[in-house]
Parts: structure tokens; C-alpha cells; sequence
């Protein structure tokens, strides 16, 4: 994972600085706007070492990690807290970040437990009632729901229940000029959270439902489940017990890894409903060509993605004990 973690720390580094932006240059700009007896050679070279952006790239890659020293000897990068600071709104990309990775963060974790305890439920039962008319008109749901994009959902939803019902806002988190404080203004960010995590949810059913009902499938084949049924046991205690436990592990895999494409995911909806959350100011540093802020989401997502393996792996051991590293 560390080894991955450098060499995907390098690349991204790479191709964010190809991008041709350069902020010394923008700041010498300003300063020689605003006087005109700067010169500018001097200010553009004062912000390349105050940015660290003299030397080449390697050297500014080790800076911007933090284990090389800038002109004035000091380190301050990744390993020291920094993340740089970000060019539109002129603030650390710490300060920047952190209120919309709580929203995110808050966001998500009711959509995934909004949606495993839909999906689960409604897989099993899908696999055990397989073949019947509810299975099918479920499996229907399903794929449509799996086929169309996010975008098209969250515009259905803002179309039905905030144009035509009027039971929730457009967008936004809270009500505008409105200036509500205490419980009020709880409730009122709580009035304008529900349409994105309803289509949040939404957007997770299809694929989860039809992946546990799968998994399921499979299990209830399993020699095991047919000899607990010979046995004589409760089809309840059959499922729970026996087939449930051994589609564990397909659906472990798939848990962890939704959990960890949503925040990914959620770019979209966020910038749709104006949820002030990290997909948003990603999307937003982006096309402002905010390079540090954009550069620290991408190495989040890096993170996220390298942890969600490694807690697959150790999900692993623990629902199936077949597969645990012996001595």
C-alpha cells in the first residue's frame, strides 16, 4: 500500500503540474498591478521560492511532500499538515475542506445505512421467493434503477417532489434569507438534506439489491443449506444461519467497496443539489484550476480506495475463517 501510495503520489503530482498554470506568476501579476515600480523578475522569482516552485520537478514533488527543504531551509508539506494553500479562496486547503468532508461524510453514511438496510432485506428475500412475480417485478425495478444514470434520477426526483409536489426544496441547505438558529435551524438543514439522500439511496439500490440477491442464490445451493434442511431446521434459521453467513464474503467485497466509491460518486449529486460538500468544491477547484485543492481530494480518493482493499482483505478473514492467514 505505501509503495502505491508514492509511486500513484508521483504521477498525480506530475499531471496536475502539467497543467499550464502557474500561481507565482499570478501573484507577481498582481502585485505589479497595484505597484508599478515592482519589478516583476524579482516578485515572479520571490513566489517561486515562497510556493516552492523553483527547482525542478522532482525537488518540488519532494517539497510538496514535505522531506525537502525550501529555499529558506523549512519543510512544510503532506507529512508536516500542510496541504497547501488554495488560489481562489486564498485560505489553507485544510480550512477549506474540512466543513464539506463532514457534509459528505454525514451524507453518506446515512445513504449507506438507508441503503443496507433496503437492499439486504430485499436481495434475501428476492433469493429466496426466486421465480415468483414479486422477484421479477423487484428484478425489474432493479435494472432499471441500475441503468439509469445518476444525473437523470436526481433530476426526475427535483422534477416530482420539488416542482410538482413542492415537498422540497430545489437545492441548497438551508432556506435563503432565512437566518434561523438552534433546533430551527437543525431542522431546516434537515428540510433541505432529504431530496439528495433519497436519490443517493435511490441510485444504490439497483446494483446492491441485485448483487445480495445473487450471492444468495448461490448460497442456498450450497450442500451445507441442503443438509440443514434435511435435517429438519426452520427455512428461517436456514437462511440466517447457514446460507446468509456463507454469502457473506461476495457481499462483504461489495459493501466495502460501495462505501468507498460513494464519496466518488457523490460528486455529482452534490453539484446538483448544491450540497456544499467535497465532490462540490472538487468539481468547483477543477475548473477554477485551484491545482492544491484539487491535488488533496485526489490523493483522499487514492486513500480511500488503497484502506477500502485493505478492509476487504481483513473482512475477509473475519466472515469467512477458511480464508484466514494461519501461521
Amino acid at each position: 500500500m505505501l509503495a502505491v501510495l508514492a509511486l500513484l503520489s508521483f504521477v498525480v503530482f506530475i499531471v496536475y503540474n502539467l497543467i499550464p498554470v502557474d500561481k507565482a506568476a499570478d501573484m507577481a501579476m498582481q502585485e505589479i498591478a497595484a505597484n508599478k515600480n515592482l519589478v516583476y523578475a524579482e516578485r515572479y522569482l520571490y513566489w517561486q521560492r515562497r510556493f516552492g516552485l523553483d527547482g525542478n520537478l522532482f525537488l518540488r514533488y519532494l517539497r510538496w511532500l514535505g522531506v525537502a527543504p525550501f529555499y529558506d531551509g523549512s519543510f512544510n508539506g503532506l507529512f508536516q499538515g500542510n496541504l497547501g494553500t488554495s488560489i481562489v479562496h486564498g485560505k489553507p486547503v485544510a480550512e477549506v475542506i474540512r466543513t464539506p468532508l463532514i457534509n459528505t461524510v454525514v451524507l453518506n453514511a446515512f445513504a449507506a445505512v438507508l441503503a443496507f438496510g433496503i437492499t439486504v432485506p430485499l436481495g434475501i428475500f428476492c433469493a429466496v421467493k426466486r421465480g415468483s412475480k414479486r422477484d421479477i417485478a423487484v428484478q425489474i425495478g432493479t435494472i432499471i434503477g441500475y441503468s439509469v444514470p445518476t444525473f437523470i434520477i436526481a433530476i426526475l426526483f427535483i422534477w416530482l417532489f420539488a416542482i410538482k409536489l413542492d415537498w422540497f426544496p430545489v437545492s441548497g441547505m438551508s432556506s435563503v434569507g432565512k437566518d434561523y438558529t438552534g433546533f430551527r435551524a437543525f431542522l431546516d438543514r434537515a428540510y433541505h438534506f432529504i431530496l439528495p439522500l433519497a436519490v443517493m439511496t435511490f441510485c444504490s439500490l439497483g446494483g446492491m439489491t441485485r448483487y445480495v440477491r445473487a450471492a444468495m442464490i448461490e448460497a442456498l445451493q450450497m450442500d451445507c443449506v441442503r443438509t440443514a434442511r434435511a435435517k429438519g431446521l426452520r427455512e428461517r434459521l436456514v437462511v440466517r444461519s447457514h446460507a446468509w453467513r456463507n454469502a457473506l464474503v461476495p457481499v462483504v467485497t461489495l459493501a466495502i467497496g460501495w462505501l468507498v466509491g460513494i464519496f466518488s460518486g457523490s460528486i455529482m449529486i452534490e453539484n446538483i443539489f448544491g450540497y456544499n460538500g467535497i465532490g462540490k468544491v472538487y468539481f468547483d477547484a477543477l475548473t477554477a484550476n485551484d491545482n492544491e485543492i484539487a491535488l488533496a481530494m485526489q490523493m483522499l480518493y487514492i486513500l480511500l480506495a488503497l484502506a477500502g482493499n485493505l478492509l476487504v482483505d481483513i473482512a475477509y478473514g473475519l466472515v469467512d475463517p477458511r480464508i484466514r492467514v494461519g501461521k
